[in-house]
């Protein structure tokens, strides 16, 4: 089996507030660790139970924070940003599945560690009328490409959300928060059986599992922080002004709405 891992960092079991998340911060060295380790223990596990190929892409921040000398030796690693699929970048139809390593809950969702939707400067982002974390809305690139979400790890809030949004995930929550920038979490050495547990599990349902695909044609609901970025986007041709932060665009299938989303975030980047 060929599977497709996206690793964020906020769900990392170890991650709890923003220091650890940034770039330039005294934690964050620490925390690139602790997100090499656990992906680690997905890739291992997941050759452990059939995997032949494992892809991993780096899909936090700046995209550069896995450390790939240590990074297990049979896995694969794409770095770097700018990525057109962001997130999904690689995928294709020739995975067997995706695994979602380190997800966060959908912006506002519930008391969740960092939670957001791709960046803060988006409030929510709906997909057919029904509002996604990230999750949600990768799962559905994969779900183009006809490829399940078979896994995904986190707080219990981002499994929630993916349980709601996605296709019958193994979800394995790392720890709990118990606010944005707060939770119960355990030594790695506890973590790591967890882990390893859900990926077996993940492993034997793949057969059975269906990818989540949108139906066409495919609305984007996408609402910004202040108005001023809803108005650069309706530079994008097909995009029209809903309300003063909310835009609406109606794309053929999903990848063109998601690659929509995407040139949202780039022209709303620069704006405070």
């Amino acid at each position: 089996m060929k599977i497709y891992i996206s690793a964020d960092m906020e769900g990392i079991s170890g991650v709890v507030s923003m220091q650890q998340t940034e770039p330039g911060n005294s934690e964050y060295e620490r925390a690139r660790l602790m997100m090499t380790k656990e992906v680690n223990a997905v890739i291992e596990a997941a050759f452990d139970n059939g995997a032949k190929e494992v892809v991993v892409n780096d899909s936090h921040n700046n995209m550069d924070n896995i450390l790939i000398e240590e990074l297990d030796s049979r896995a694969s690693l794409i770095s770097g940003d700018r990525k057109p699929l962001s997130m999904m970048e690689g995928i294709d139809q020739s995975f067997d599945a995706v695994f979602f390593v380190g997800y966060h809950a959908r912006a506002g969702s519930s008391e969740s560690i960092i939670d957001h939707t791709y960046t803060f400067r988006v409030l929510e982002a709906k997909v057919n009328g029904k509002p996604l974390s990230e999750a949600g809305l990768n799962g559905r690139v994969a779900g183009y490409y006809h490829v399940p979400v078979a896994f995904i790890s986190g707080d219990q809030n981002a499994i929630r959300c993916a349980k709601e949004e996605l296709f019958e995930p193994v979800g394995v929550a790392v720890k709990k928060s118990v606010g944005r920038t707060a939770a119960i979490i355990h030594p790695f050495t506890q973590v790591a059986p967890k882990l390893k547990e859900g990926v077996a599990e993940a492993m034997k349902k793949i057969p059975k599992l269906k990818p989540t695909v949108e139906k066409e044609p495919v609305e984007l609901e996408v609402t910004f922080t202040i108005s001023d970025m809803a108005a650069m986007t309706e530079l994008i041709p097909g995009v029209t002004r809903k309300s003063a932060r909310t835009v609406v665009y109606t794309g053929r299938d999903y990848l063109e709405s998601f690659k929509v989303f995407r040139a949202m975030l780039v022209l709303t980047g620069g704006i405070k």
